[in-house]
C-alpha cells in the first residue's frame, strides 16, 4: 500500500496551490493527488454552460505565484483551465496527480496514525495511506446539483437543462429559453444565450444584486508594459488585492450607503423597460451574497435588447409549452434552464471515520476555518465565497503548513481540534451566507461561533494577521509519542 506524508484530494485551483506550497516549503515531505475527474481544473473544467467565466479577478483569482498575464481580468472558463494546467506542468505537479481516482472513503487509526484513504480507480479499489489530508474537493457535489422544487416540471415538453449538467448538443438559435434563476451562473448565461435565442427571460423569485467591472485591467496593463514581468505582477497583485479588500469592507461596513450605489449604478444602466425597484431591489444587504459581477455591463446591454427581459415572480405551474407564474404571466419556452444553485457538502460528501467513529461534519466545529474538532490531522480548505475564493483557500494552506512545521518541531505525530465544553457561545455555519443553497445547506456545514480560533474565512487582513502572529496551540491537542515508544 502507497503511503505518502500528505494527500491532496482534488486537482482544482485549490488542489494545485496545495501542491506547490508543500512542493516549495516542505520539500522533504511527499505527495500526491487524487482527482475524480479524468482533467484538470475542478470548476474550470466542469461546467460547460454557455458564458462560463469567473466573477473574480483573475489576478487575485489566480495563483499568487503564478502571474496572470491575459488581458482579461473575468475570463473564459477555457482560458481558466488552461491556466491551471500550465501552472501544474511548469511545477511539475501534474506528474503528482492520479486522475480517475475518486476518493470513496477515509478512516483514521490512532494506533497507526495514519489515514487509510479508500479509492475507486474505474473499476478497482485501491488504498493508500497518509500521514495528513488536505480536502481540497471544493463546497459543492459535482454529481447532485441542488433539488428544487419547481411544481409541475415533468409536464413540459421542451428541454430541460441545468448549467451543471449542461448537454454538449444543445441548440438554443431561435428558441425561447427561460432561465430560473438570479444568480451567478444566470448573470452569466443571458447575455450570451440572447445572441442567438429567440428570447430569453430570467426568471427569478427575488431579485440579486450586479455591478459591472471592465474586463480589462488597463493599470495592470500599463505596469505589464513598463515594467518587468515580475515587478509588474507583484505591483498590480498588491493594488488589486487593496482595491478589493477596500470595497468589501466598505459595503460590510456601511452596508445602507453600499446599497444606495450599487442600486444606482444598476438603474443607470438598465433599460426604461425594466423596473429597477422590482426587479433589481434585493431585500439583504450587499455581501450578504456574493455581488454578482458582468464584465463590461454585458448583462444590462443583454437587457437592452428586444429579445431579453427579467420577470420577478414565483411559479405556479410547468405547462408542456411554458411556465406559469403566481401573478398569472404565461411565459413560453422551448428551453427551461434550472439555475437554482449548488448542492453544498464538504469533504466531497464523505463521512470521516475516526477510531472506527463516523464523525458528523454538521455537527463539528471549525478550527480557524481549517480543521474539525474530532478529525486528527486533516484539514478543509474553503476560500473565500465572496470575493476572491484563492486568497482565502492560500491562507488554509499556508496555516497547514505552518502547523506541520510546529508538529516536527515539537516532536508531535498527530495534532486535533478540540473544543472546551465551558464558556459555549451561539453557533452559525462556517459559512453564513444568505443565499438559498448555503441555508439549505446549514445542517451539513461545520459550525463556528466567531471567537477565536472557532471562526471561519473572515477577510485577507484578519487571515493574514493571524497566520503571521496568532497561536498554532489554542484550540489544538497534540500527540507526542511517550519516551518508551521513542
Amino acid at each position: 500500500m502507497e503511503e505518502y506524508d500528505f494527500i491532496i484530494i482534488g486537482a482544482g485551483l485549490s488542489g494545485v496551490d496545495a501542491a506547490y506550497r508543500l512542493k516549495t516549503q516542505l520539500p522533504d515531505c511527499s505527495y500526491t493527488i487524487l482527482e475524480a475527474r479524468e482533467e484538470i481544473g475542478g470548476t474550470w473544467s466542469f461546467f460547460r454552460f454557455p458564458g462560463v467565466r469567473s466573477d473574480s479577478e483573475l489576478t487575485l483569482l489566480g495563483f499568487p505565484w503564478r502571474p496572470w498575464i491575459h488581458e482579461k481580468e473575468m475570463a473564459e472558463a477555457h482560458i481558466i483551465r488552461e491556466y491551471i494546467e500550465n501552472a501544474a506542468r511548469d511545477e511539475g505537479i501534474d506528474g503528482k496527480i492520479r486522475f480517475k481516482h475518486r476518493v470513496t472513503g477515509v478512516s483514521w487509526n490512532s494506533q497507526e496514525e495514519r489515514w487509510t484513504v479508500s479509492v475507486l480507480a474505474g473499476d478497482l479499489t485501491k488504498e493508500f495511506k497518509a500521514k495528513f489530508l488536505i480536502a481540497c474537493s471544493g463546497y459543492y457535489d459535482y454529481k447532485k446539483p441542488l433539488k428544487a422544487d419547481i411544481p409541475g416540471i415533468e409536464n413540459f415538453k421542451g428541454v430541460i437543462a441545468h448549467p451543471q449538467f449542461w448537454p454538449e448538443d444543445l441548440d438554443y438559435s431561435d428558441k425561447k429559453v427561460v432561465i430560473i434563476g438570479s444568480g451567478a451562473t444566470a448573470i452569466t448565461m443571458l447575455p450570451t444565450m440572447a445572441k442567438t435565442a429567440s428570447h430569453v427571460t430570467m426568471l427569478q423569485r427575488s431579485p440579486s444584486y450586479v455591478m459591472s467591472l471592465p474586463s480589462l485591467n488597463p493599470v495592470g496593463e500599463w505596469l505589464r508594459k513598463h515594467l518587468p514581468g515580475g515587478i509588474a505582477h507583484t505591483i498590480n497583485w498588491w493594488l488589486s488585492l487593496i482595491i478589493e479588500y477596500l470595497f468589501a469592507s466598505f459595503n460590510i461596513s456601511f452596508p445602507k450607503l453600499a446599497r444606495k450605489l450599487v442600486m444606482r449604478g444598476m438603474k443607470d444602466q438598465l433599460p426604461d423597460k425594466i423596473d429597477a425597484d422590482i426587479h433589481f431591489n434585493p431585500t439583504y444587504n450587499p455581501f450578504n451574497q456574493r455581488l454578482g459581477l458582468c464584465p463590461d455591463g454585458d448583462f444590462f446591454k443583454a437587457l437592452h435588447q428586444d429579445n431579453c427581459d427579467v420577470v420577478t415572480d414565483h411559479i405556479d405551474a410547468i405547462t408542456p409549452d411554458g411556465i406559469l407564474t403566481k401573478s398569472g404571466t404565461k411565459l413560453e419556452a422551448d428551453i427551461i434552464v434550472t439555475a437554482t444553485g449548488l448542492h453544498v457538502h464538504l469533504l466531497g460528501g464523505i463521512t470521516p471515520i475516526v477510531d472506527e467513529q463516523p464523525i458528523d461534519v454538521g455537527t463539528s466545529y471549525a478550527w480557524r476555518g481549517t480543521m474539525l474538532t474530532g478529525v486528527p490531522n486533516a484539514a478543509t480548505v474553503i476560500g473565500y465565497t465572496t470575493t476572491s475564493w484563492t486568497l482565502g483557500a492560500d491562507a488554509n494552506i499556508k496555516l497547514i503548513i505552518k502547523i506541520w512545521k510546529y508538529m516536527k518541531k515539537i516532536g508531535a505525530t498527530s495534532v486535533v481540534p478540540v473544543r472546551p465544553q465551558e464558556g459555549i457561545h451561539p453557533s452559525k455555519p462556517v459559512v453564513a451566507q444568505s443565499s438559498t443553497y448555503f441555508v439549505l445547506a446549514e445542517s451539513r456545514l461545520p459550525r463556528i461561533t466567531d471567537r477565536s480560533p472557532w471562526y471561519g474565512r473572515r477577510n485577507v487582513v484578519y487571515d493574514y494577521l493571524k497566520l503571521w502572529f496568532g497561536s498554532v496551540t489554542k484550540g489544538l491537542k497534540f500527540n507526542l509519542p511517550s519516551k518508551k515508544d521513542d
